[in-house]
């Protein structure tokens, strides 16, 4: 993609009113856990002093893939308030800490992989900085930071999960001085919170709210909520207890090779409210408001046209305060019959939000569920129905409120008079399955027992099934055809979309060898597609092209477009704010906005949402996800694939399935019980893929049951496409690895017979034009060949993704790649002093970490390659420009080689008689390059 073409189709010009939309967003997610004496919001006249870095150095977003999107700006907290001209800043303090921030400049660990710390070293605060401040000002905010993210977990030490020594002694300095004092938390996800129960500064501390980290406009979005332009209406979607060790996953968090779910389903509230309150300092749902809100509910039962029950509840929310508007979260929650399974003392439904209410105002909600999402999943047997969603007998509470405790249960208006419940007379099957995904080691489980005097349970375990059927037996009775390969009869794709050809028609004349080659994806930066970008798939090699398969784009990430090379994007809040706001419809709208950037931008799928369960604080990648909870996460993830969709480009749902932790991702094994599988860990993915029409999943890099994902026949094909009815590509997650889906094994990443098989259709990513010569020499080929994979299942694969590029916007772009050699004049003045590198006699141009290199070439067409290396490892990731006359010639992309010389090939350009002036970009610490080497192909 030339430089001309990038300018004239706006690629890398974020798309208008998106960051304005944003805004509103990221001050919704905003919670409140304190206001005492309503020292929040801010009132006109009062003077206000910041304390912390992140005033000044405002963390936007998470690390790693999920979060490097290039921006035009950031708003920060100070440039957000100095906005507000009703409140007055203490510029004289702003002075010190940007003075102070000039000697101790943001540490971004040189820009390399998973190198920037958690947090920041802190200024000191003195008595008599916080003295002095206090002399001039009404309130005193301290802000507190936090990062962590891709291939970086949290801590439980200082200055990641705790906080670190220099903040203690700021909150201790500071209320000191001040009588009115807000602690704010710029976290990418929650921290422990002990210290707010202090008893040196408790009482001194009257506001802590979590910001979150809201995007590109997340400053002024602070500073909105602050003055109180915002009444504060977000919710918390994870439990903070009392101390890290309370987490039921917290014994079985982290280990090198094997991760047991013991918690099975009683994971977050689910957990604490059943067996444990009393470790919950603040509860699932919670969040306060500038003013207050009353709430009254009538429940009914419909029965359906189709004979399902609804669950239908009325629900009156009214504004009982006197001065500020808000919204108001309505949060549904069932106490199901304990039964024989075992059940959580209350699991969320449903849920709503109102609109914005003015004091005194009133809103009438109608929030409507099916009876059949309160079943469970039986998969021992007990209840004489293995492997069936069930509702056993008994009654089934139904609480309405505004968090898991601040709620009440509703009586029922019925017709033979009112109940305290829904009640299920005797068990009813709402749903025949078949086990799959069932572990294979043995380990126990946690259940409730006896009730006791406090109304929590006590803890129990008992066994979880293992599996009992063959996965050989049914692999191979689930073989799909294979059509005879005929060769090239002059089909094209664009004659099976006019209806003019069969699927299978095109597919057949497909050879086993471009079979091979379609379901691998090149990247990254690939110099055919969006520049910057993750990665093209589909018509990747010259004869598919020929057949009309197009270069199809995926572009990272969950928080907006990522494109190395510095082309900017719209940076959205991470996902722990969006899923904050517990309003589903704004998500969507605001990914309508998304849509329509990637659409501008070429972009073909968005390798987001990012939807894992956030089993434990610990997690670096939590940012990217939504919630503890399964129905958070379904339905933050559906609205995002709906509105991108509408904005017309498509969403991969990822990481599918149970990545929970960043240490030792690529081998941990994630042993979970298929109860927990299905009511928690993939009922995100469900119902993004039933009510969102996901088109598009990432698979894992960890195990499943022995099993890595993106060769997990259960996973891709049992569950996700015969169960749900998924109709479009899986895709793995980048260079991920494989092991066999019968035997199971050691997991590599040539192993892509074994990804075929389970219907994980691409792998993830070669190098760029590397698909068509197999370039990281997997399995394909060899296994047709030997007989363990068939044509027909590599057909399967390639229809997948023919049949999504059919649908995808690539299809309605032309693609010409005759673009991707591209011409560069010489420079007009010709350098006489210096060294000057002959390519003719020495084609190795060495690549200065300060300055340029100067080339003498003959006029001709070379192929660039360049000797790079990087100190990471292979999942790491790394990119900058080759400049050729000052212009962009490519974004060069490196993945971490564990410090060893590699060479990689870049492109292809044409050059004329003369000299030209060779440089690079936007280096990070961790990449070296030694040469870029000029070979002559014509």
């Amino acid at each position: 993609m030339d430089q001309q073409y990038i300018k004239e189709h706006k690629i890398g010009v974020p798309y208008e009113g998106f960051a304005e939309f944003t805004r509103k967003v990221a001050a919704e997610g905003v919670v409140l856990l304190k206001n005492d004496k309503n020292v929040l919001p801010l009132q006109k006249g009062e003077k206000v002093s910041l304390f912390g870095r992140a005033q000044i150095n405002y963390y936007r977003t998470g690390t790693g893939s999920g979060g490097s999107v290039n921006v035009l700006y950031t708003s920060n907290i100070v440039e957000g308030l100095r906005t507000k001209k009703d409140v007055e800043l203490n510029e004289n303090l702003v002075s010190v800490y940007e003075e102070w921030i000039k000697e101790n400049p943001f540490d971004d660990g040189g820009r390399a992989w998973a190198a920037e710390p958690h947090c920041q070293k802190e200024m000191p605060v003195t008595d008599e900085l916080a003295k002095e401040a206090a002399k001039h000002s009404d309130k005193a905010i301290v802000i507190i930071g936090r990062n962590a993210g891709e291939d970086k977990d949290n801590t439980p030490g200082e200055g990641s999960f705790l906080l670190q020594q220099e903040e203690i002694n700021t909150l201790e300095t500071v209320t000191k001085y001040f009588d009115k004092v807000v602690v704010m938390l710029n976290v990418s996800n929650i921290i422990n919170m002990s210290w707010a129960e202090d008893e040196r500064f408790k009482d001194r501390i009257q506001s802590i709210i979590y910001v979150w980290e809201g995007g590109i406009e997340g400053g002024n979005a602070v500073a909105d909520v602050l003055v109180g332009d915002v009444t504060p209406c977000g919710k918390l979607t994870d439990t903070i207890a009392y101390q890290l060790e309370d987490y039921p996953s917290h014994e079985n968090y982290g280990d090198a090779d094997v991760n047991l779910y013991r918690e099975d389903v009683y994971v977050g509230y689910r957990y604490f409210e059943t067996f444990a309150p009393e470790k919950v300092q603040y509860e699932f749902g919670f969040g306060l408001s500038y003013t207050t809100f009353e709430t009254s509910t009538n429940a009914q039962v419909i029965v359906d046209k189709d004979s399902q029950s609804t669950i239908k509840l009325q629900v009156a929310v009214k504004n009982t305060g006197a001065t500020y508007a808000g919204k108001e979260s309505v949060q549904v929650y069932v106490e199901a019959p304990q039964g024989k399974l075992g059940q959580p003392a209350k699991k969320l439904v449903t849920f709503a939000k109102t609109k914005v209410l003015a004091p005194s105002e009133e809103q009438n909600l109608v929030i409507e569920f099916k009876v059949a999402d309160l079943a469970s999943y039986d998969d021992s047997g007990v209840t004489g129905h293995k492997s069936c969603m069930v509702l056993e007998a008994g009654e089934y509470g139904i609480y309405v409120g505004s968090s898991v405790r601040n709620c009440v249960r509703v009586a029922f208006k019925t017709s033979t008079g009112d109940k305290t419940g829904y009640v299920v007379d005797e068990l009813e099957v709402v749903a025949q399955l078949q086990e799959a995904l069932s572990p294979i080691k043995e380990f126990t489980r946690m259940k409730p027992g006896k009730r006791l005097d406090n109304g929590a349970y006590e803890l129990t375990y008992e066994a979880v099934p293992t599996r009992s059927y063959s996965m050989k037996d049914r692999i191979e009775k689930n073989l799909p055809p294979t059509y005879p390969q005929t060769g090239n009869k002059g089909i094209t794709l664009r004659d099976v979309a006019d209806k003019k050809a069969t699927m299978e028609e095109f597919i057949a004349q497909l050879t086993t060898a471009e079979l091979a080659t379609i379901v691998r994806g090149e990247g990254m930066c690939n110099v055919k597609v969006t520049p910057g970008t993750a990665a093209a798939f589909g018509g990747v090699g010259d004869s598919l092209f020929g057949y009309g398969i197009p270069l199809g784009c995926a572009a990272d990430g969950p928080s907006g477009i990522r494109m190395e090379g510095g082309y900017k994007a719209t940076q959205v809040p991470i996902g722990t704010l969006l899923a904050a706001t517990w309003d589903a419809e704004l998500i969507e709208e605001m990914y309508v906005f998304e849509g329509k950037e990637l659409l501008r931008n070429e972009v073909d799928t968005l390798l987001g949402p990012g939807m894992n369960i956030r089993r434990h604080p610990l997690n670096g990648r939590n940012f990217e996800y939504f919630s503890e909870d399964p129905i958070i996460t379904a339905k933050f993830a559906t609205a995002q694939v709906k509105g991108i969709l509408a904005g017309g480009s498509t969403g991969t749902l990822k990481h599918f399935a149970c990545n929970n932790q960043e240490y030792r991702r690529s081998f941990v094994d994630a042993v979970v019980s298929e109860r927990a599988l299905r009511e928690i860990y993939l009922k995100g993915f469900e119902v993004a893929v039933k009510e969102g029409g996901a088109n598009s999943i990432m698979t894992t890099y960890n195990p499943l049951n022995g099993f890595w994902n993106a060769s997990n026949y259960d996973l891709n094909t049992t569950v996700l496409r015969n169960e749900w009815g998924f109709n479009g590509i899986v895709m793995t997650d980048w260079w991920a690895k494989m092991n066999d889906p019968i035997e199971g094994g050691e997991g590599t990443a040539t192993n892509t017979a074994a990804m075929v098989r389970s219907q994980n259709d691409l792998y993830m990513v070669v190098a760029n034009d590397g698909a068509e010569i197999n370039t990281w020499n997997d399995n394909t080929v060899e296994s047709v060949k030997n007989g363990s994979l068939t044509i027909g299942e590599l057909q399967r694969c390639a229809m997948n993704i023919c049949e999504f590029l059919m649908h995808a916007p690539v299809f309605g772009r032309k693609q010409d790649f005759s673009s991707s050699v591209q011409f560069y004049s010489p420079m007009e003045k010709k350098v006489e002093d210096g060294e000057v590198v002959n390519i003719a006699k020495n084609n190795q141009v060495p690549m200065k970490e300060n300055g340029n290199s100067i080339i003498e070439a003959k006029a001709g067409t070379y192929l660039l390659v360049g000797k790079v290396r990087n100190n990471k490892g292979n999942e790491a990731q790394s990119a900058c420009k080759l400049l050729i006359n000052g212009e962009t010639a490519l974004v060069m992309q490196v993945n971490g080689t564990d410090d060893k010389w590699t060479l990689i090939r870049l492109t292809r350009v044409e050059l004329g008689d003369g000299q030209y002036e060779i440089g690079l970009s936007g280096m990070t610490d961790d990449m070296k390059i030694e040469h870029i080497e000029f070979r002559d192909i014509e």
